[in-house]
């Protein structure tokens, strides 16, 4: 029987690791939602077309998933913190660099290293986050989200803020890369958690092994959903200026708003998931969405629209991510290859979808961000469709609703 005193240790550890993770997500949240607004300055910076600075999101993306699949093999071999400690270092000398290059090829790579960072950073506290929580991951997992959205509401502020006193990016870059060191320090100040052990799941041992029809359609369902968040994230605010909804400050604000309202939508999901089921919360979440992207391209002049729009479209697309995650944990054993697998997904989706709105922006016109955006979410209904009858009628490895 574990005393009192090692009880106690044992809440205070999974607390520390926990605020770690949540330390983390929110400079990843500001890495993301940084890149959007600073496409006009980089293309300035690298006397480039937005079609063609618009490659610097697919060589991001594209680094994610070398992230995300080397992050998956080495969460199953070795101790998680360091290397994600590493990661953080590592993003933030990329953010020091990226205003500094004039070259759109160098700045490609920079652009890589940083997103292969992120990858390890996402895949990593997403893992350590279910390992150190187990079957209780849920409230957790949308809280550690939420401060993914709450760096990404702030991001596009300092940008703004930093780039109107200055008149260049650089500094806006310089100040996120600063904000990355918190999290190495919270990182390095405690031990890595006790790698999954699939056996601990044996209860059932039938739904203990890995069902890989469910996991390649989870995967399609963050290329969908994915693509759609950050695609409307990454172009809205030139979406704005181009449309002549608002000026450069109006569409700072507004991309604000909509990260903002992605970490309210994950914030609200931490207390929807003490009362309803994952698969109840993501069908929510989904038509709410289409209902946003509607409203949008129904009155695409209006600025009230645009702006009711943002809001309902990043609280409504913002618990996708952890909740699908929780509707995961609760069907299979999450080790960190399977985790890598739903992220290939997630990062093709990012890769392709803004890199696709950014190849036909200038000559289509900034309306096909939307019907993009559109499209995305119309696909990754379907495949929840499509997850919700594969696995209907399953008794869930977790206890819940």
């Amino acid at each position: 029987m574990l005393s009192v005193q090692t009880v106690v240790q044992e809440r205070k550890g999974k607390r520390l690791k926990t605020a770690a993770y949540f330390i983390t997500l929110a400079f990843l949240g500001m890495i993301a939602a940084a890149l959007g607004p600073a496409l006009p300055g980089l293309a300035e910076h690298t006397r480039t077309q937005l079609s063609e600075v618009s490659f610097l999101l697919s060589a991001f993306a594209l680094g994610q998933l070398a992230g995300y699949l080397a992050g998956g093999q080495l969460l199953d071999r070795v101790a998680g913190h360091p290397v994600m400690a590493i990661a953080v270092c590592c993003a933030a000398v990329a953010l020091f660099l990226v205003p500094l290059i004039p070259l759109l090829w160098v700045l490609s790579l920079v652009m890589f290293l940083l997103g292969a960072c992120s990858g390890m950073l996402d895949i990593g506290c997403n893992t350590l986050l279910m390992w150190v929580h187990g079957h209780n991951v849920g409230p957790y997992i949308n809280a550690m989200h939420f401060c993914f959205g709450a760096g990404a509401f702030f991001a596009p502020m300092i940008i703004a803020e930093l780039t109107e006193r200055s008149g260049d990016i650089s500094w806006g870059f310089w100040v996120l890369a600063l904000l990355g060191l918190p999290a190495a320090i919270a990182l390095l100040a405690q031990p890595s958690p006790e790698r999954c052990n699939t056996a601990q799941h044996s209860a059932s041992q039938h739904n203990a092994r890995t069902d890989y029809q469910a996991v390649a359609l989870i995967a399609l369902f963050f290329f969908a959903f994915i693509g759609a968040e950050l695609g409307f994230g990454w172009w809205i605010y030139t979406y704005v200026i181009e449309l002549g909804l608002g000026t450069i400050v109006v569409a700072s604000y507004i991309t604000s708003l909509y990260w903002g309202a992605v970490a309210l939508g994950r914030l609200a999901a931490v207390f929807l998931s003490l009362r309803f089921s994952p698969r109840t919360i993501l069908w929510g979440a989904l038509l709410g969405s289409l209902a946003s992207m509607t409203l949008i391209l129904a009155l695409p002049d209006s600025q009230t629209a645009i702006w009711i729009g943002t809001f309902g479209a990043g609280f409504t697309i913002g618990p996708l991510f952890p909740v699908i995650l929780a509707f995961a944990e609760r069907h299979m054993p999450i080790t960190g290859r399977v985790t890598s697998l739903f992220f290939i997904g997630t990062s093709l989706g990012g890769m392709f979808i803004p890199w696709l709105i950014g190849q036909v922006f200038e000559s289509v016109g900034p309306l096909v961000t939307m019907f993009a955006v559109m499209a995305a979410m119309i696909v990754a209904t379907a495949v929840f469709g499509a997850l919700a009858y594969v696995t209907r009628g399953r008794v869930p490895l977790r206890a819940g609703h």
